[in-house]
């Protein structure tokens, strides 16, 4: 793609790389093919080469952000199906990045829109918060269809849908300190304990240390780290971002300096996020190279897993599993073989739904702030897996998680609960009451 950069706009390192990105595409269209919002909606404009003409456009004219190119770029979910299309090698997901804090910085939101936004970031990054917010939630869920028929109100309607109805209590999984490995220690890596997913479903992160320590590996819970920052970043709020990216990395560069072998992530999306952390710092004198080297040493916990030589086993009982391949697994980090591996070798016969590339509709905040497009692929996603007739689905995202379950009756398990189990330990909760339930009737 040609550009009309000036020398003085290209000094900004922001637009020199997002020039370079923009360079790279061709305009071939592949990307339209596995865009959901493009699927969902055929406007040439919710496609990622849509989006990209008018990021062109509002960087190389150096004007501010309008309702139009707003309106696009916030119905993107960040899913980044198009750069596992591409052929080009564009990265989307930088010049999308450099998009949304352009936009934060020239365009002023709707009143109703802009509290949407404050209020999700003052309260999602930070579990007490978020889990005072969910026992709220409860009591308000009956004014959701108050709030559905009022437009500004909508994303507080669908913030009422998507509170569980019961939270669980406070985990010691997420308290900082280090479990020791059973028998022979044979590594010892850092767990994210994260800021939503702890609240949301502890047993993920319970099932992890379980079983890495089981297998002989040091789990050590840092002090002082938090939220990863992947929220605020795709909201554009680049400082915010930044400054949840240096903690962390201050964190786990010293615990790196003990020894570490990796940083495990159970949660795709904030791992994407924290792979990126070396570009997000690049320029930053006194993160770089640190960021770099926290950004290299993190990985999954399906990645690490598949590193220890796990022997095989026979499945405790004869499951059928459809695996989601959470989004930012599958594009964001392009980890798809391992998680199928590591479930196959535990004895479970495992499925991929149709057209597993498109997204659930979660994407962090994306099923609040634009419910109706993702209640769309949410049903679609719904229907795909529920053809595969399992008996449970897994997936490695709490935000997918909490997507899918709540549009069917099929239990959604994390990935790392079912190799627990399948490993040792005790058979994860919500599959346990379904099970009971079947048997009763």
């Amino acid at each position: 793609m040609e550009t009309k950069f000036s020398a003085a706009q290209l000094a900004d390192p922001g637009v020199a790389e997002s020039e370079k990105i923009l360079r790279k595409c061709v305009h071939c269209g592949f990307c339209t093919a596995t865009c959901p919002t493009y699927v969902t909606l055929g406007n040439e404009l919710d496609s990622p080469r849509g989006r990209i003409y008018l990021i062109k456009d509002m960087l190389e004219n150096d004007r501010p952000a309008d309702r139009e190119i707003v309106t696009h770029i916030d119905r993107c979910l960040s899913c980044l199906a198009c750069m596992t299309t591409c052929p080009s090698g564009v990265n989307y997901m930088h010049l999308v990045d450099h998009a949304r804090v352009h936009i934060e910085k020239t365009y002023k939101r709707p009143l109703m829109n802009r509290l949407t936004r404050q209020v999700l970031a003052a309260v999602l990054p930070y579990p007490a918060r978020f889990r005072l917010a969910l026992s709220a939630a409860r009591l308000g869920r009956p004014l959701a269809p108050l709030f559905d028929s009022v437009k500004p109100l909508k994303p507080f309607a669908a913030m009422l849908r998507l509170a569980p109805s019961s939270v669980p209590g406070k985990s010691k999984s997420a308290e900082p300190g280090a479990r020791a490995a059973t028998g022979t220690r044979r590594g010892r890596v850092a767990i994210l304990t994260g800021c939503a997913q702890p609240v949301l479903k502890p047993s993920i992160n319970e099932a992890t240390i379980r079983l890495l320590t089981r297998l002989g590996i040091e789990v050590v819970v840092p002090e002082g780290e938090g939220c990863c920052g992947a929220l605020v970043h795709h909201m554009g709020r680049e400082e915010a971002a930044l400054e949840s990216a240096r903690r962390n990395v201050d964190v786990w560069t010293r615990e790196i300096e003990r020894g570490l072998d990796a940083i495990i992530i159970t949660a795709s999306g904030c791992g994407t996020t924290i792979k990126d952390y070396g570009y997000m710092l690049r320029l930053d004198p006194a993160y770089s190279e640190k960021a770099r080297i926290v950004s290299e040493r993190t990985k999954d916990i399906t990645e690490y897993l598949m590193t220890l030589a796990i022997p095989a086993v026979a499945a405790p009982e004869p499951l059928t599993v459809a695996y989601h391949s959470a989004c930012s697994m599958q594009h964001g980090q392009k980890i798809t073989r391992q998680p199928k591996d590591l479930l196959k070798a535990a004895g479970f016969m495992v499925k991929d739904p149709p057209e597993g590339h498109l997204c659930c509709g979660s994407a962090g905040t994306y099923n609040i702030m634009q419910p109706e497009i993702s209640a769309r692929l949410k049903t679609r996603k719904i229907a795909n897996i529920e053809n595969t007739r399992p008996d449970v689905v897994a997936t490695g995202n709490i935000g997918c998680i909490t997507q899918i379950a709540s549009g069917t009756a099929i239990p959604v398990i994390h990935t790392v609960e079912l190799l627990d189990w399948a490993y040792g330990g005790p058979k994860p909760a919500g599959l346990a009451a379904t099970r009971t339930l079947e048997a009763a009737e």
